[in-house]
C-alpha cells in the first residue's frame, strides 16, 4: 500500500510538467505572424541573424499560408548567407526559386545563390568549384534577366571568376611544364586562351605554348 500511495504524486507531477510543456509552447505559438515578422525583421536590420532565423522560421512553420511566408522563406536565406552559411544559403535560396519561379525577387534570388559560390572562392591552385558554380550561376541570371541591375552586377563577378580558373588551369600548366610533361602543360595553355582569353594570363600561355611546342625551355624566365 505504501508503494502505490508514493507512486501518485510522481505520476500526477509528471503528467503536470508535460501539461505544462505544452501551455508553454502553445503560448509561443500564440503569437501572432505580423508579431513575428517584426521581430524577425527587427533582429535582420540590426545585424542579429540568429534570432532572425528564429522568428522567420517560427513564421514559416506556424503560418505556412500567412502572407508573410514568403518573406519569411527569402529572409531565411539572407540570414544564413550573412551568417556565411554558405550551403544552408544556397538550399534556401534554390527552395525559393523552385516554390516562386514568377516572384519578382527571382532575379535577387539566383544573384545570391551565385554570390554564396562566390564568397567560397578560394586561391588559384586549390579546387576551383566555386568559382566554375559562381560563373553558371550569373551566366544563368545575365540570360533570363539580361536588363536586370543584379545581372549588370554579376558581369563584374564574371571577371573574378574567369581569372581564378584561367589561373588554375595556367598553374597547373606551369607545374606539368616544370616536370617536363610538356603534352599536358601545352593542353592546360591551350585552355586558357581558349577557354579564358583576355582576363590577365594569355600572353604568358602563348610564351609556354611555344616553348611546349618546341619541348625546350628557350627562356629561363619561363621556365621558373
Amino acid at each position: 500500500m505504501k508503494i502505490k500511495i508514493l507512486l501518485v504524486p510522481v505520476v500526477l507531477m509528471t503528467a503536470l510538467f508535460f501539461y505544462g510543456c505544452a501551455w508553454f509552447g502553445k503560448a509561443d505559438q500564440d503569437k501572432p505572424a505580423q508579431q513575428l515578422v517584426q521581430e524577425g525583421v527587427e533582429a535582420y536590420d540590426s545585424g542579429n541573424y540568429k534570432d532572425a532565423l528564429d522568428a522567420f522560421g517560427q513564421l514559416k512553420d506556424w503560418y505556412p499560408f500567412s502572407k508573410y511566408a514568403i518573406l519569411a522563406e527569402l529572409k531565411i536565406a539572407d540570414a544564413h548567407y550573412h551568417l556565411e552559411e554558405y550551403p544552408e544559403a544556397v538550399a534556401a535560396y534554390e527552395e525559393f526559386e523552385r516554390l516562386h519561379p514568377r516572384n519578382e525577387a527571382a532575379p535577387y534570388v539566383i544573384y545570391q545563390i551565385g554570390r554564396c559560390y562566390f564568397e567560397q572562392i578560394d586561391t588559384i591552385d586549390r579546387d576551383q568549384g566555386a568559382a566554375q558554380k559562381a560563373l553558371e550561376t550569373f551566366r544563368r541570371l545575365m540570360r533570363q534577366y539580361p536588363h536586370d541591375p543584379y545581372a549588370q552586377r554579376a558581369s563584374d563577378h564574371i571577371v573574378r571568376c574567369l581569372q581564378n580558373l584561367a589561373g588554375h588551369e595556367f598553374h597547373i600548366g606551369r607545374f606539368y611544364f616544370k616536370q617536363k610533361q610538356y603534352a599536358a602543360a601545352l593542353h592546360r595553355f591551350l585552355t586558357v586562351i581558349h577557354q579564358y582569353p583576355d582576363v590577365g594570363y594569355h600572353d604568358l600561355a602563348l610564351q609556354y605554348i611555344a616553348a611546349c611546342e618546341s619541348y625546350k625551355p628557350t627562356d629561363h624566365r619561363i621556365a621558373n
